[in-house]
């Protein structure tokens, strides 16, 4: 794979241009925005396929898996309301574009990936564009228990049902942000802890993404 990591006044051009687009489609958060502005979404990119870096279309990226759509990645992070130093837990690394645009939000990312094709690769790339998590590779469903609570959960795949572990896993004011449905397409479900025991859910608009492989989910 040839990889380009040279970022000049066209690339910096196109992000503007995306900036726009997801404004435009109801992106209203200007600290969102300005991360989307920022991250190199083409690094993520053979160098044969730059011209597709900044449109707002998801893309294969290997093993059954995609880059998530730049509105997507808006979109859920938006949900989280990020503040700086939360604590976030991803379920889904994937090539990491999604969690560049945590930690570009000042966020202490956590984040986990069951492909290992992608963590080897992810490992790799994310520190060299600057970007350090704290990266894992395992069974995402289940979380990262000895890490928690977390004030942000965040999953990059479509599961089944909320993972009940994954709630255990929040702080009491925390938020999860989940697509769930079937494999087809599913529903963006936010989920608030108030309390121990207690949640406030919402269900939001439809989407599709990648099935979440887990114990607790397909």
């Amino acid at each position: 794979m040839a990889y380009k990591f040279i970022d000049n006044y066209r690339e910096r051009g196109a992000r503007k241009r995306l900036v726009e687009i997801l404004e435009k489609k109801g992106i209203e958060d200007e600290k969102v925005l300005k991360a989307i502005g920022k991250v190199q979404r083409h690094y993520f990119f053979d160098e044969t396929f730059w011209n597709q870096a900044y449109k707002d279309i998801a893309f294969p990226i290997g093993e059954g898996q995609t880059i998530s759509q730049p509105y997507t990645v808006a979109y859920q992070t938006q949900l989280l309301h990020i503040q700086k130093g939360d604590k976030v837990l991803e379920i889904g690394t994937g090539c990491g574009y999604q969690c560049c645009i945590l930690l570009e939000l000042g966020a202490k990312v956590y984040t986990i990936e069951r492909q290992e094709k992608l963590y080897e690769r992810t490992i790799q790339v994310l520190p060299y564009m600057g970007y350090k998590p704290e990266f894992f590779l395992g069974d995402g469903s289940v979380g990262i228990a000895k890490h928690a609570p977390y004030d942000k959960i965040i999953v990059t795949a479509g599961a089944p049902t909320v993972p009940e572990t994954l709630l255990k896993q929040l702080n009491i004011g925390g938020i999860l942000v989940i697509p769930v449905g079937d494999e087809q397409s599913q529903k963006m479900v936010t989920v608030l802890k108030t309390a121990e025991n207690d949640y406030e859910r919402h269900v939001l608009d439809t989407f599709r993404f990648v099935p979440l492989v887990g114990d607790r989910a397909w």
